[in-house]
Protein backbone atom coordinates (compact mmCIF):
# COMPACT_ATOMS: atom_id res chain seq x y z
CA UNK A 1 0.00 0.00 0.00
CA UNK A 2 1.67 3.05 -1.00
CA UNK A 3 1.55 6.43 0.99
CA UNK A 4 0.17 9.84 -0.25
CA UNK A 5 3.64 11.77 -0.62
CA UNK A 6 1.92 14.82 -0.92
CA UNK A 7 2.35 16.89 2.16
CA UNK A 8 -0.85 18.11 3.48
CA UNK A 9 -2.53 21.52 3.02
CA UNK A 10 -2.72 23.72 6.22
CA UNK A 11 -5.58 23.04 8.37
CA UNK A 12 -5.73 19.62 7.27
CA UNK A 13 -5.22 16.42 9.30
CA UNK A 14 -2.46 13.85 8.17
CA UNK A 15 -4.18 10.30 7.29
CA UNK A 16 -4.68 8.05 10.51
CA UNK A 17 -1.43 5.55 11.02
CA UNK A 18 0.57 7.40 8.76
CA UNK A 19 3.44 9.68 10.71
CA UNK A 20 3.53 13.66 9.45
CA UNK A 21 6.66 15.06 7.93
CA UNK A 22 8.38 17.39 10.76
CA UNK A 23 7.91 20.95 9.64
CA UNK A 24 11.02 22.65 8.18
CA UNK A 25 12.99 25.59 9.69
CA UNK A 26 12.66 29.36 7.55
CA UNK A 27 15.70 29.67 5.72
CA UNK A 28 17.78 32.53 7.31
CA UNK A 29 17.07 36.21 6.20
CA UNK A 30 20.37 37.22 4.39
CA UNK A 31 22.32 40.16 6.97
CA UNK A 32 21.79 43.47 5.81
CA UNK A 33 25.53 44.91 4.10
CA UNK A 34 27.70 47.04 6.56
CA UNK A 35 27.01 50.54 6.09
CA UNK A 36 29.92 52.57 4.71
CA UNK A 37 31.00 56.00 4.98
CA UNK A 38 30.55 57.87 1.97
CA UNK A 39 31.66 61.90 1.23
CA UNK A 40 28.92 64.17 0.50
CA UNK A 41 28.08 64.78 -2.37
CA UNK A 42 29.07 68.26 -4.09
CA UNK A 43 25.62 69.60 -5.34
CA UNK A 44 24.05 72.17 -4.26
CA UNK A 45 22.94 71.38 -1.16
CA UNK A 46 21.69 73.38 2.44
CA UNK A 47 23.71 76.48 3.17
CA UNK A 48 25.18 75.42 6.64
CA UNK A 49 26.16 78.48 9.63
CA UNK A 50 29.91 77.78 8.87
CA UNK A 51 29.29 77.91 4.86
CA UNK A 52 27.72 81.42 5.44
CA UNK A 53 30.64 82.32 7.78
CA UNK A 54 33.56 81.71 5.17
CA UNK A 55 31.03 83.46 2.19
CA UNK A 56 30.72 86.35 4.01
CA UNK A 57 34.64 86.69 5.01
CA UNK A 58 35.44 86.65 1.37
CA UNK A 59 33.43 89.16 0.46
CA UNK A 60 34.30 91.34 2.96
CA UNK A 61 37.80 90.68 1.73
CA UNK A 62 37.46 91.65 -1.96
CA UNK A 63 35.55 95.28 -0.97
CA UNK A 64 38.49 95.71 1.50
CA UNK A 65 41.38 95.51 -1.27
CA UNK A 66 38.65 97.48 -3.64
CA UNK A 67 37.43 100.24 -1.37
CA UNK A 68 40.46 100.70 1.28
CA UNK A 69 42.79 102.08 -1.47
CA UNK A 70 40.35 105.13 -2.57
CA UNK A 71 39.24 105.99 1.63
CA UNK A 72 42.80 106.48 2.53
CA UNK A 73 43.66 109.06 -0.85
CA UNK A 74 46.26 106.50 -2.04
CA UNK A 75 45.76 104.72 -5.58
CA UNK A 76 46.76 101.30 -5.76
CA UNK A 77 48.63 100.99 -9.59
CA UNK A 78 49.43 98.10 -10.95
CA UNK A 79 52.81 97.47 -12.04
CA UNK A 80 54.30 96.21 -14.83
CA UNK A 81 56.85 93.28 -14.75
CA UNK A 82 58.34 95.13 -17.90
CA UNK A 83 58.50 98.38 -16.87
CA UNK A 84 60.82 98.35 -13.51
CA UNK A 85 63.62 99.39 -15.24
CA UNK A 86 64.44 102.77 -14.70
CA UNK A 87 66.82 105.08 -16.79
CA UNK A 88 69.68 107.00 -15.37
CA UNK A 89 70.01 110.58 -15.39
CA UNK A 90 73.21 112.01 -16.37
CA UNK A 91 73.76 115.23 -14.66
CA UNK A 92 76.88 118.22 -14.81
CA UNK A 93 77.24 120.34 -11.61
CA UNK A 94 78.71 123.84 -12.13
CA UNK A 95 78.50 127.09 -9.74
CA UNK A 96 77.66 130.37 -11.22
CA UNK A 97 78.58 134.27 -9.41
CA UNK A 98 77.04 137.29 -10.25
CA UNK A 99 78.47 140.40 -8.59
CA UNK A 100 77.38 143.68 -8.92
CA UNK A 101 78.62 146.90 -7.03
CA UNK A 102 76.07 150.15 -6.55
CA UNK A 103 76.62 153.17 -4.56
CA UNK A 104 74.48 152.89 -0.95
CA UNK A 105 71.50 155.15 -0.34
CA UNK A 106 71.47 154.32 3.66
CA UNK A 107 73.81 154.65 6.20
CA UNK A 108 73.16 153.48 9.69
CA UNK A 109 74.87 155.61 12.96
CA UNK A 110 75.48 154.57 16.50
CA UNK A 111 75.69 157.66 18.73
CA UNK A 112 75.83 157.65 22.71
CA UNK A 113 76.39 159.99 25.42
CA UNK A 114 78.37 158.93 28.49
CA UNK A 115 77.97 161.09 31.53
CA UNK A 116 79.62 160.58 34.96
CA UNK A 117 78.59 161.80 38.24
CA UNK A 118 78.42 161.89 42.13
CA UNK A 119 75.29 160.11 42.33
CA UNK A 120 73.12 158.33 40.16
CA UNK A 121 70.35 161.31 39.85
CA UNK A 122 73.14 163.55 38.61
CA UNK A 123 74.22 161.03 36.20
CA UNK A 124 71.01 160.73 34.78
CA UNK A 125 69.81 164.54 34.21
CA UNK A 126 73.27 164.91 32.53
CA UNK A 127 73.14 161.94 30.24
CA UNK A 128 69.25 162.53 29.59
CA UNK A 129 69.34 166.12 28.88
CA UNK A 130 72.32 165.57 26.45
CA UNK A 131 70.98 162.74 24.47
CA UNK A 132 67.57 164.66 24.09
CA UNK A 133 70.02 167.79 22.67
CA UNK A 134 71.38 165.23 20.59
CA UNK A 135 68.05 163.95 19.03
CA UNK A 136 67.20 167.19 18.42
CA UNK A 137 70.04 168.04 16.20
CA UNK A 138 69.71 164.56 14.44
CA UNK A 139 65.93 165.62 13.51
CA UNK A 140 66.84 169.15 12.03
CA UNK A 141 69.54 167.18 9.65
CA UNK A 142 66.20 165.92 8.23
CA UNK A 143 66.38 162.37 9.86
CA UNK A 144 62.49 161.41 11.00
CA UNK A 145 61.36 159.81 14.08
CA UNK A 146 60.97 156.37 13.19
CA UNK A 147 64.60 156.09 11.78
CA UNK A 148 65.80 156.82 16.02
CA UNK A 149 66.35 153.85 17.97
CA UNK A 150 67.50 153.30 21.60
CA UNK A 151 69.66 150.73 21.69
CA UNK A 152 71.02 150.71 24.99
CA UNK A 153 70.70 152.26 28.61
CA UNK A 154 72.79 151.45 31.14
CA UNK A 155 74.68 152.68 34.33
CA UNK A 156 77.56 151.78 36.32
CA UNK A 157 79.00 152.67 39.23
CA UNK A 158 82.61 153.94 39.30
CA UNK A 159 85.46 153.41 41.51
CA UNK A 160 88.48 154.54 42.84
CA UNK A 161 91.52 151.62 43.10
CA UNK A 162 94.44 153.93 43.83
CA UNK A 163 94.19 154.18 47.05
CA UNK A 164 95.75 151.74 49.62
CA UNK A 165 92.79 150.25 51.07
CA UNK A 166 91.67 147.11 50.12
CA UNK A 167 88.73 148.00 49.36
CA UNK A 168 88.08 150.54 46.38
CA UNK A 169 86.29 153.88 46.48
CA UNK A 170 83.06 154.76 45.12
CA UNK A 171 83.69 157.91 43.65
CA UNK A 172 80.79 158.10 41.08
CA UNK A 173 78.10 156.91 38.84
CA UNK A 174 78.29 156.66 35.46
CA UNK A 175 75.18 156.45 33.16
CA UNK A 176 75.41 155.98 28.82
CA UNK A 177 72.23 155.71 26.26
CA UNK A 178 73.27 154.92 22.95
CA UNK A 179 70.77 155.54 20.06
CA UNK A 180 70.80 153.71 15.89
CA UNK A 181 70.07 156.79 13.08
CA UNK A 182 69.13 155.62 10.23
CA UNK A 183 70.24 158.50 7.67
CA UNK A 184 68.23 158.04 4.21
CA UNK A 185 70.06 161.24 2.53
CA UNK A 186 73.63 160.39 2.31
CA UNK A 187 74.09 163.66 0.93
CA UNK A 188 72.99 164.61 5.00
CA UNK A 189 75.23 162.45 6.63
CA UNK A 190 78.23 164.40 7.79
CA UNK A 191 76.28 167.32 9.08
CA UNK A 192 73.88 164.79 11.17
CA UNK A 193 77.60 163.35 12.50
CA UNK A 194 78.84 166.94 13.26
CA UNK A 195 75.50 168.32 14.69
CA UNK A 196 75.09 165.15 17.16
CA UNK A 197 78.61 165.71 18.39
CA UNK A 198 78.20 169.71 18.97
CA UNK A 199 75.21 168.99 20.48
CA UNK A 200 76.77 166.89 23.03
CA UNK A 201 77.27 162.86 21.34
CA UNK A 202 80.17 161.66 23.30
CA UNK A 203 80.33 158.12 21.15
CA UNK A 204 80.19 157.10 17.58
CA UNK A 205 79.84 153.43 17.35
CA UNK A 206 80.07 153.27 13.55
CA UNK A 207 78.80 153.63 10.34
CA UNK A 208 77.55 150.93 8.20
CA UNK A 209 76.37 151.49 4.65
CA UNK A 210 73.31 149.63 2.62
CA UNK A 211 70.44 149.31 0.03
CA UNK A 212 67.42 149.98 1.26
CA UNK A 213 65.65 147.94 -1.87
CA UNK A 214 68.50 145.42 -3.10
CA UNK A 215 66.33 143.63 -4.99
CA UNK A 216 66.54 145.34 -8.25
CA UNK A 217 70.39 144.43 -7.86
CA UNK A 218 70.37 141.27 -6.63
CA UNK A 219 67.89 140.22 -9.73
CA UNK A 220 70.81 141.84 -11.86
CA UNK A 221 73.52 139.68 -9.82
CA UNK A 222 71.12 136.45 -10.21
CA UNK A 223 71.00 136.82 -14.16
CA UNK A 224 74.59 137.24 -14.21
CA UNK A 225 75.27 133.92 -11.73
CA UNK A 226 72.80 132.05 -14.13
CA UNK A 227 74.47 133.37 -17.31
CA UNK A 228 78.17 132.00 -15.39
CA UNK A 229 76.55 128.85 -14.85
CA UNK A 230 75.02 127.96 -17.84
CA UNK A 231 78.71 129.07 -19.78
CA UNK A 232 80.67 126.35 -17.81
CA UNK A 233 78.14 123.62 -17.88
CA UNK A 234 78.14 124.43 -22.00
CA UNK A 235 81.89 124.35 -22.13
CA UNK A 236 81.74 121.03 -19.76
CA UNK A 237 78.93 119.21 -21.96
CA UNK A 238 80.78 120.07 -25.30
CA UNK A 239 83.96 118.59 -24.05
CA UNK A 240 82.34 115.47 -23.20
CA UNK A 241 80.30 115.34 -26.57
CA UNK A 242 77.10 115.57 -25.44
CA UNK A 243 74.35 118.61 -24.49
CA UNK A 244 72.41 120.18 -22.26
CA UNK A 245 68.89 118.76 -21.70
CA UNK A 246 67.08 120.54 -18.95
CA UNK A 247 67.99 121.90 -15.23
CA UNK A 248 67.41 119.32 -12.38
CA UNK A 249 68.14 121.54 -9.17
CA UNK A 250 69.17 125.34 -8.40
CA UNK A 251 70.22 126.54 -5.17
CA UNK A 252 71.22 130.18 -5.03
CA UNK A 253 73.14 132.26 -2.16
CA UNK A 254 73.37 135.98 -1.83
CA UNK A 255 75.40 138.19 0.20
CA UNK A 256 75.84 142.18 0.55
CA UNK A 257 79.08 142.62 2.48
CA UNK A 258 78.29 145.86 4.81
CA UNK A 259 81.80 147.68 5.18
CA UNK A 260 82.06 150.14 7.70
CA UNK A 261 84.09 153.20 7.19
CA UNK A 262 84.60 155.81 10.65
CA UNK A 263 84.24 155.02 14.09
CA UNK A 264 85.09 156.85 17.49
CA UNK A 265 84.33 159.85 18.68
CA UNK A 266 85.64 163.34 17.39
CA UNK A 267 86.39 166.60 17.93
CA UNK A 268 86.23 167.84 14.20
CA UNK A 269 83.21 170.46 14.56
CA UNK A 270 84.96 171.90 17.56
CA UNK A 271 87.92 172.51 15.23
CA UNK A 272 85.80 173.55 12.26
CA UNK A 273 86.11 170.86 10.07
CA UNK A 274 83.28 168.75 8.64
CA UNK A 275 83.93 165.32 9.34
CA UNK A 276 85.08 163.66 6.00
CA UNK A 277 82.08 160.76 5.13
CA UNK A 278 83.22 158.34 2.15
CA UNK A 279 80.44 156.32 1.34
CA UNK A 280 81.91 154.05 -1.03
CA UNK A 281 80.16 151.43 -3.09
CA UNK A 282 77.94 148.35 -1.82
CA UNK A 283 78.69 144.97 -3.42
CA UNK A 284 75.53 142.23 -4.33
CA UNK A 285 76.76 138.82 -4.32
CA UNK A 286 74.76 136.09 -5.64
CA UNK A 287 76.30 132.54 -6.69
CA UNK A 288 74.06 129.60 -7.68
CA UNK A 289 74.83 126.06 -7.50
CA UNK A 290 72.66 124.43 -10.95
CA UNK A 291 72.41 120.71 -11.70
CA UNK A 292 71.96 120.34 -15.15
CA UNK A 293 70.70 117.12 -17.04
CA UNK A 294 72.70 115.63 -19.84
CA UNK A 295 72.89 113.57 -23.11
Amino acid sequence: MSANATDPRPGQQSPAGVDAPAAQPAPPTPAAPPAVDRPPERGAGPITFGRAIAITAAACLVIGIIVGPIISGHATVATDATSTSTTVEHTVNVTGAGEVSVAPDVADIVLGVMVQKPTVAAAQSAAATSMAAVVAAVKKDGVDARDILTVNVSLSPVYDYSVSSSTPRLVGQQFTNTIKVTVRDITSLAAVVDDSLAAGATTVGGISFRLNDPKSVQAQARSQAMADARAKADALASAAGVSIKGVASITETTSQPTPVYYSGATDAKAAGVSTPIQTGTTDVLVQVTVTYLIG
